[in-house]
């Protein structure tokens, strides 16, 4: 694969994590970028003594806004590619090469987390229904709607490039994948949950229902 690889990995409050992510990333990858995110312990300390490039928020603005920052530094710093991985650990970089595989002849590969025991019903329970939302109102059958591990080309960012600040913004990529007719790839991921869940809550599973109503009345 030729061209620059850049993870991003948005983070808040991670400083537990931060230096093992970044670590095993850099492996599989050309250049690391985190975004702190507010964080109000020492992510920022501990990403640039493991020699990530860190930018940073003042104020805490969201999963989507951080992930965000981090995509517009890599495209403008000629990133070709663009893995995004969670800083919290339930991603495996490992798997990294997979989805760089998987971008040959598809501009996104979406990760999707093998279903276990551990996995919190709520979380079961709410993906399932937004998988279902999403095939309805736009087409698109996916496995996870709100896994984050994902992939994509920077020219297919500039069409991918979300609004939301918040979790919304995996389901409005995903959106934006249907009306741009962009080509996709589905990898299993293994699931893992190092800490308590702190992903999506139900409030934010139904602002996210929510918003794939008003991005399909809108036309996006």
């Amino acid at each position: 694969m030729k061209g620059r690889v850049f993870a991003v990995i948005p983070a808040y409050n991670e400083e537990k994590h931060i230096s093992k992510i970044i670590k095993e990333t850099k492996k599989y990858v050309d250049c690391v970028v985190v975004v702190d995110d507010g964080s109000k312990d020492k992510t920022s300390v501990m990403a640039k003594k493991s020699n990530a490039i860190v930018l940073k928020h003042l104020v805490n603005l969201g999963k989507g806004a951080a992930l965000k920052t981090g995509c517009d530094y890599a495209v403008e710093n000629a990133a070709s590619f663009i893995i995004a991985i969670d800083a919290d650990a339930q991603h495996d970089p490992k798997e990294i090469p997979q989805f760089l595989e998987s971008l040959n002849g598809n501009d996104t590969v979406l990760g999707y987390r093998k279903l276990n025991k551990k996995m919190p019903f709520v979380l079961k329970f709410g993906n399932w229904f937004i998988n279902k939302t999403i095939r309805f109102l736009y087409g698109i059958k996916i496995k996870d709607s709100q896994c984050g591990y994902r992939a994509f080309t920077a020219k297919a960012y500039k069409k991918l490039r979300w609004k939301a600040s918040d979790y919304s913004m995996e389901s409005e990529m995903i959106a934006k994948i249907g009306k741009y007719k962009l080509s996709y790839a589905e990898i299993p991921i293994e699931t893992i949950y190092s800490d308590k869940y702190k992903g999506t809550t139900v409030l934010d599973g139904i602002k996210i229902v929510f918003n794939l109503l008003i991005w399909k009345l809108n036309h996006l």
